[in-house]
């Protein structure tokens, strides 16, 4: 089917419409705005193999939601989002925006390595007239001092402040070889008493059936491209936090952290294949 004209979102300057990328997929996934027909003829293959692509990134996404409020409700003003994708569909801007009143303010910094990501979220901060308290970073999550370091990190963040530093569903495109707990490490010694550190992470978990197989599916196309998927189980991901107390409910699956509604029986099919949790720096 072609798509209408008048149905597609601007496009930023340079970026390649007629390839699906990554971040407009899973923005699409998210029921985003920021993705075209060829995002989501790729999404829909995707589906036909694991059904579950859509649910979990949708679960991924209120997990990320309710961190931010919880943050917010727990005074903290400074957001850090390491690999963000396109910022659209309740992303975090958008959440602080909505939570805090007229008078209140708060900053947040995106950081993605994929262009056509920063491209989207450019343009979509600019149109939203956003850049003044929020900012886009183009870096690679795995290089903290080059993310710490920026000029625009250093202009909106404030480390002698809490931060709430966000890696949410990144560290399974982050392998054995490129030293996981070190980049977690550099991160949480920037940060002062009282910040956050939130992850959520792929993961095999507790699932079985036709969905693990699913899934082992689709980590298997990502091991063919530049971006390959490593899944950690529960035991795997809690030494990232390192030691920091964590906030009630603990490792959890992402619906469980703090739920807000109930799980209809296909989002019940995609609890399993991830954890997450939440610490806070004593």
């Amino acid at each position: 089917m072609t798509e209408k004209p008048d149905a597609a979102p601007k496009a930023p300057e340079g970026v390649d419409v007629e390839k699906p990328s990554a971040a407009r997929v899973y923005d699409w996934y998210l029921g985003g705005k920021q993705n075209w027909a060829v995002d989501r003829e790729f999404g829909r293959r995707v589906e036909k193999m694991w059904s579950l692509a859509r649910p979990g990134a949708k679960q991924n996404r209120e997990f990320m939601n309710r961190v931010v409020r919880a943050a917010l409700d727990a005074g903290i003003r400074q957001f850090l989002d390491l690999g963000s994708g396109v910022p659209t569909a309740g992303n975090v801007h958008e959440v602080v925006e909505a939570a805090l009143g007229d008078d209140d303010e708060a900053t947040v910094v995106y950081v993605d390595y994929e262009p056509v990501a920063v491209a989207h979220a450019t343009l979509i901060l600019e149109d939203e007239a956003a850049t003044d308290w929020a900012g886009i970073v183009q870096a690679d999550m795995r290089d903290p001092r080059a993310v710490l370091n920026d000029p625009r990190t250093r202009e909106l963040i404030d480390f002698d402040k809490p931060v709430c530093v966000m890696l949410m569903a990144v560290l399974h495109f982050v392998g054995p070889d490129d030293d996981p707990d070190g980049i977690v490490r550099a991160y949480r010694d920037k940060l002062v008493s009282g910040s956050w550190l939130a992850i959520s992470q792929m993961s095999e978990g507790d699932g079985s059936g036709p969905a693990l197989e699913g899934l082992r599916w689709f980590v298997e196309q990502y091991r063919k491209t530049s971006n390959p998927m490593w899944l950690r189980d529960r035991d795997e991901i809690e030494p990232f936090f390192g030691g920091w107390p964590l906030l009630e409910p603990g490792i959890t699956h992402l619906p469980d952290w703090r739920p807000e509604r109930e799980l209809n029986a296909v989002e019940a099919e995609a609890r399993p294949f991830a954890w997450c949790a939440v610490a806070r720096k004593p």
